[in-house]
This record gives C-alpha cells, structure tokens and sequence, in this order.
C-alpha cells in the first residue's frame, strides 16, 4: 500500500479503522534501541574529548576545529559511497554494521594513540567515517520497514530514541570522571564497550532482510546519482539545500544566548542537552503530525520555528533572562523534531527500494555541506560586522529560504493523489 504523504494543501491521510498501522515495526524500534545504545558511547567521548586533546594533551583550539572539521567533511563524502554501497544487494544491515564497528573501534583507538597526533587524527577519522557509513543504510532500513503512511512516526520514535543516548552519554561520561578523579582512559574503554553493545544488538535483533515496499509502478533508475533524474526528489534535494545554506550551527546559538546572559562557561556545556530535551519530547509528537497533515508543511513551519530562535536573540535586552534562555532552546527542540526525522520521511516514498540508502545520502550530503557554508559565511560575518549584523543577515537568508522552499517543495512527491472523503482507502501500488 501506498500513502501520498503530501497531497493538495498537505491533505491529511484518511482514517484507518483498524490498530496494526499504530504500531512501530520491530525493525525501528530495534534500530532505535541501536542508535540509543551507540549514541551513549559516542556522547561520552564527544563531551570529553574537548577537554582530553586541549587540555589534558596541549592541541591547540585550532588544531582541534582543523581536525573536527576536516573528519566532518570528509564524512559527508564517505556518506555517499556507504549509501551506495547499501543498495548493491540490499545490504543495508551489512553496511550499517560496518559503520557502527567502526565507530566502536575508534574509541579504542582514542586509548591506543596515548599522546601521539596521528592515532588521535586515525581515531577521529575512524568515528566520523563510522558515522558517514551507517547513516543512510540506517535510515534506508526504517522507510524499507514501515507504511509509508506512518513514516513521520517511525522516525519520530527512532529520534527520540536516539537522542534519549545523546543525553544520557554526557552524564555518564562526567559520572565516569568524577568516580575515577579524571582518569579519561576510563571513559573511553566504557565508551569501547558500549559501542560493541550497540553492535551486538544490531546483529542479533534487526532483520537482514526486509519486504520490499511498495513503489510507484514507474521504473526507477538505480545509479548512485539515479535519484537526480527523480524530479521530485529534485526538488526535495534544492530546498533542504537552499533551507540549510540558511541555517547557521547550533554552537554559534549557544555561544549567542551564553553572551546575551552572561551566563558562567561551567554552564555552556548544558545548553545542548536542553535543546535535546526538547526534540526528546516532541519527535513522536512532531512525527504523528506530518503523518496526518503532510510533512511539507511541518518542514517548513520547524525553519520558522529556527527563525524564532534568530529573532529572540536579537530581542531588545531588559526581557527575564529565564525567559528567553528557555524560549531559545525549546524553540530548537521543536525546530530539530519538525525537520529532522521529517524530512526522511518526506524523501523516502519518492526513491525506489532499490536506490533509498543511496538517495537519502546524497539528500543528507547536500544538507550537510550547505549548513557548513552556512556555519563559515555566519563566522565571517561575525568577524567582520559584529554578532547582531551577522543574526540580521541569518533572518534575511532564512526568509528568503523559506520563501524559495515553499515555491520549490513538492505538494505531492509520490505522483498519487491523495484519496478523498472520510471513508476514502489508501490505494494500492505493487511492483512485479
């Protein structure tokens, strides 16, 4: 069965009269346990690893964004090949499983480099690789698993499972210090072992094969840039492009909000796990929503939600510091859970079985490189004008940006009309 997730105006599905579509496919839910488990290892070591290479190793700051940076970029790239390689034989869990090792093993590699650059730069690559490799497969094997109709939940639940490790990694790793006085070998043997966990659970409990969903009846090319021909997808691609060239990171809103109040640098490190608290709470949430009305309008309603965040920052000053600090964040969280989980869902029906892992990855590297010309031409304009200068430039990109994503997203991607009238049924499409 086939659902138009976005039919005329973001019409809303029809009812179901029976409960099997309200349940999550054990595959996401295992996925999610996956992800959960993987992303407290990967947190312990991102909280820490700042800290390891500044100051417990005496990398300068430059030298620690040159490497992060670098290893950032060149995961987007390596996103591309692990897609591709997913969809050759369907071995989405193969490839992801590569990519999870991967980024267990680097932490281990993390304890093995002991003080010497070039180990820590392998480590590094390693993760970063790891986490190239396993996103698209990842993400390929929860559309491949549920109704089209129920994407916007079944990523909803896989996020918020997902970021549930997120936020519980940072503590761990900083309970972790505190019991062992600092000892940062501590943290990342806990972060190796969790890291195998994930992997563990991986093998034993997410499906190697799955049934191939239901497509349109159109034939579908099946290169590794085959889903470019999609026009549909097209235009997906330009408007998560054109929307991230927009968006400026996440550090940048903090380092904002943390000089607009003043606030103690001890308390810098938290501001994330309050915008993550956020997106915990309203992934499903979010998810059930663009399940009923659409997930076109969800999309472009989280990026006003991110110019929400501009706009209060740039608030006259003399507000309740409490206020906007809590204003800020949930208003990331809810940009994060409308647009995140959202647009895969809003991608996959349009991409064939055959071609999906390679298609989102080259939609997430498109994202992904846009928002790091985002984060430069933000930097940049920061140096040069000042910090309120450069958020009014943000607000007038990200306007302009919604403005051309609402002309270039489409209103039906999946070539179905949506059905009509309360008792209307989703209609059928199968391959041969």
């Amino acid at each position: 069965m086939y659902l138009a997730t976005t039919g005329r105006r973001d019409a809303p599905a029809p009812p179901r009269t029976g409960g099997v579509g309200r349940r999550v496919p054990g595959t996401v839910l295992a996925l999610g346990t996956v992800s959960l488990v993987t992303d407290i290892s990967s947190e312990m070591v991102t909280a820490v690893l700042p800290l390891y290479l500044v100051l417990g190793l005496g990398l300068s700051p430059l030298q620690f964004g040159f490497l992060d940076g670098l290893f950032n970029g060149a995961a987007s790239v390596v996103r591309l090949l692990g897609g591709h390689a997913a969809d050759r034989g369907c071995r989405h869990k193969r490839v992801a499983g590569i990519g999870y090792a991967l980024s267990a093993c680097s932490r281990l590699g993390l304890l093995l480099a002991g003080g010497a650059t070039a180990g820590i730069a392998a480590a590094l690559a390693a993760d970063r690789v790891g986490k190239g490799i396993r996103t698209a497969p990842r993400d390929a094997l929860i559309t491949l698993s549920s109704r089209p109709d129920s994407l916007g939940r079944s990523f909803g639940v896989h996020r918020a499972m997902d970021t549930t490790g997120a936020l519980l990694g940072p503590l761990a790793a900083f309970a972790l210090l505190w019991a062992t006085a600092d000892a940062y070998d501590a943290v990342f043997v806990v972060s190796f072992c969790v890291g195998l966990l994930g992997v563990l659970l991986l093998v034993l409990y997410v499906p190697g094969r799955h049934p191939t969903p239901p497509t349109n009846a159109t034939p579908r090319p099946r290169k590794a840039f085959g889903a470019l021909r999609d026009p549909a997808f097209r235009r997906i691609l330009g408007a998560a492009a054109l929307l991230g060239a927009a968006t400026v990171g996440d550090a940048f809103v903090y380092l904002l909000l943390q000089r607009r109040l003043g606030l103690p640098v001890g308390w810098f490190p938290l501001l994330p796990l309050g915008a993550a608290a956020c997106y915990l709470l309203l992934a499903v949430p979010a998810g059930r929503i663009a399940d009923r009305v659409g997930r076109r309008l969800p999309f472009l309603y989280g990026h006003v939600a991110l110019l929400g965040v501009y706009a209060t920052l740039l608030a006259p000053n003399g507000g309740p510091a409490p206020l906007l600090l809590v204003l800020v964040l949930v208003l990331l969280g809810v940009f994060y859970a409308t647009t995140d989980g959202v647009l895969m869902a809003l991608a996959g029906p349009v991409l064939p079985a055959d071609g999906r892992a390679g298609g989102l990855a080259l939609l997430q590297t498109g994202q992904a490189l846009a928002r790091m010309l985002a984060a430069a031409g933000f930097g940049a304009a920061w140096t040069v004008w000042g910090p309120r200068p450069a958020l009014w430039a943000a607000i007038s990109a990200l306007l302009a940006a919604l403005a051309g994503a609402w002309a270039l997203l489409p209103r039906n991607p999946s070539g179905i009309q949506a059905p009509e009238g309360p008792g209307a049924q989703i209609p059928e499409r199968r391959t041969a």
